[in-house]
C-alpha cells in the first residue's frame, strides 16, 4: 500500500484527487463525445477557412497575403482535426494540432526572413519577383 492511497478505493480517491477524471474520456467515449450536427459545424467552419485561404492564395500576388493565406489554410486543417479527434473521443487531433503550430511558427520565421530580403533586394513584394533570383 503507498502512502499516497491513504486506504481509499480506486473510485473515491479518482474522485476526490480531480474534479475531471482525463481518463474517464478514454474509457468511455460515449460520455464526451459531441453530437453529429456539432461535429457538421465545426467542419463547416474548417472548410470555409481553407476556401478563403485557398482564394486568398490563388487570387493574390503580394507574397504577405499569400503567406497569411497559406496560415489560414493551416487553421482550417487544424479546426477540422480537432472537431474530429473530440468527436471520437481521443486527444490524438489535438497532440498533432500543436505539432502543426510548431512546424507552422518555424516556417512563418523562415518565410517572412525570406521575404524581407527579396523586398531589400527588388523593393516588391510581387510573386513575379521571385523568378527572376537565380542562384
Amino acid at each position: 500500500m503507498r502512502i499516497s492511497d491513504c486506504g481509499l478505493k480506486d473510485e473515491r480517491r479518482d474522485r476526490l484527487a480531480l474534479p475531471f477524471n482525463p481518463r474517464s474520456a478514454i474509457r468511455n467515449p460515449q460520455s464526451q463525445r459531441m453530437s453529429q450536427l456539432a461535429l457538421q459545424h465545426y467542419l463547416i467552419v474548417g472548410a470555409i477557412l481553407f476556401a478563403l485561404g485557398l482564394i486568398g492564395f490563388m487570387t493574390r500576388r503580394n507574397l504577405i497575403v499569400m503567406f497569411l493565406s497559406t496560415e489560414l489554410m493551416f487553421q482550417g486543417v487544424s479546426v477540422n482535426l480537432i472537431a474530429f479527434a473530440h468527436y471520437h473521443g481521443n486527444l490524438y487531433g489535438q497532440a498533432f494540432v500543436i505539432f502543426v503550430l510548431v512546424i507552422a511558427a518555424a516556417e512563418a520565421s523562415l518565410a517572412l526572413a525570406l521575404v524581407v530580403l527579396l523586398f531589400r533586394t527588388k523593393n516588391t513584394l510581387d510573386a513575379d519577383a521571385w523568378r527572376e533570383l537565380k542562384g
